[in-house]
């Protein structure tokens, strides 16, 4: 294990980052801190966007505004908390470049970013607790893209799905 890396009792080993991207519309509030103090043991900083209280926002530009931190280099990883997750993930998948997935456990948060190159993790407040929620953001966090050519060969699908949907080639 590097000096960079934080292993967990169920086996994870987590590489520290310089930064991660935190999110969370007025449902997802409740959930932020604990989430924010999570992901403060796995980097320096912790970007944290959207609700600072139980006040209404919108979660279209909530998503946007963490998702514009992967596209500009800031991070390259983002959490977004919101009632289900579902409605933070079809917005986030919207922008190109991003590649989000709603997971509600370790299974499903650590296939998405192994065989998908999912960027965007989308957790529901409604749906998992702290200590569910907690497992799933180490598994995201702890997995990395598959090298195998297939799962390569299909992300560069997306992204030529990406490029078709704007009118490029």
């Amino acid at each position: 294990m590097l000096h960079n890396e934080a292993r967990h009792p169920d086996g994870l080993i987590i590489p520290h980052r310089r930064a991660l991207g935190l999110a969370s519309d007025h449902a997802g509030f409740p959930m932020k801190g604990f989430v924010h103090d999570l992901l403060g043991q796995h980097c320096d900083e912790v970007i944290s966007l959207g609700a600072e209280s139980s006040e209404p926002v919108d979660f279209p530009d909530v998503t946007r505004k963490a998702v514009d931190l992967i596209l500009k280099g800031r991070v390259e990883r983002v959490v977004l908390v919101c009632g289900t997750g579902a409605g933070a993930c079809i917005a986030a998948n919207k922008v190109a470049g991003i590649r989000a997935a709603v997971a509600n456990d370790t299974y499903v948060a650590r296939q998405c970013v192994i065989h998908d190159d999912v960027n965007v993790l989308c957790i529901g407040a409604w749906i998992i607790g702290p200590q569910i929620a907690s497992d799933v953001i180490r598994a995201f966090l702890a997995a990395e893209f598959s090298t195998e050519e297939h799962f390569r060969r299909r992300v560069e699908k997306l992204a030529a799905l990406e490029r078709e949907a704007r009118g490029g080639t």
